[in-house]
């Protein structure tokens, strides 16, 4: 589930530069391109990103799963996630997550070779290699006009088939995204707030032993 929360979250937090192409399976949407262009734009813009937000999981059968709410910082290729019952920190090259319910925290260092969607690939060139996206149209939620975007990985072997974005149109930022998991699960990340000139330490996006007492390292970077 940690991979699927982090896709979605710098899915929906990070606009990324996109480009129309075509490819072996289909063509890209110019209308998203524009869309998409622009929320990236806005969010270049930012000089640093404190986001608060709500991940949702559902079965199948469209049960709940549970609901957790979290805040994510991010300035530049570092970042942090608090989410309920865990912390994720990465500078980028390396990445610490710790978890609450066992005082352990799992070292591993960032693979930019990998073929999944990781922070990193999302602040460079994966989407333009690893999706075909379209427009759908508009859809209302409350007051709100939303721009709803239809993305389909190119790989077939992901675990998700569909991914859905929702754009604040007034705003030109993402309110929300949707994932589609192969086996009927989907997880649906929603933004409460976001500040793109927040004015957090950098400390606070750097995992520091000392506070956190008596914790388990496993380094996975050998």
């Amino acid at each position: 589930m940690k991979k699927i929360f982090i896709a979605c979250l710098l899915m929906v937090i990070s606009g990324v530069r996109v480009q129309s192409q075509n490819n072996s399976t289909g063509k890209n949407d110019p209308e998203a391109k524009k869309i998409l262009d622009e929320v990236s734009a806005k969010i270049k813009s930012f000089k640093s990103i404190q986001a608060t937000f709500t991940l949702s999981i559902e079965d199948a059968k469209g049960k709940s799963q549970g609901v957790k709410k979290g805040v994510f910082y991010q300035k530049g290729m570092q970042y942090r996630v608090s989410i309920t019952g865990q912390d994720i920190f990465c500078d980028g090259k390396n990445s610490w997550t710790y978890d609450k319910s066992t005082n352990e925290v799992t070292i591993t260092k960032v693979d930019p070779s990998v073929k999944t969607i990781t922070p990193e690939k999302f602040f460079t060139d994966f989407y333009d290699k690893d999706f075909l996206y379209k427009l759908n149209g508009n859809v209302k939620q409350g007051a709100r006009e939303l721009q709803e975007i239809e993305l389909t990985p190119t790989d077939k072997t992901k675990t998700f088939f569909k991914v859905y974005l929702y754009i604040d149109r007034k705003t030109k930022t993402m309110y929300s995204v949707k994932s589609l998991e192969k086996n009927g699960t989907k997880y649906t990340l929603t933004i409460n707030s976001i500040n793109g000139s927040s004015t957090f330490s950098d400390s606070q996006l750097v995992f520091d032993k000392s506070k956190y007492p008596g914790v388990d390292e496993v380094d996975l970077r050998n």
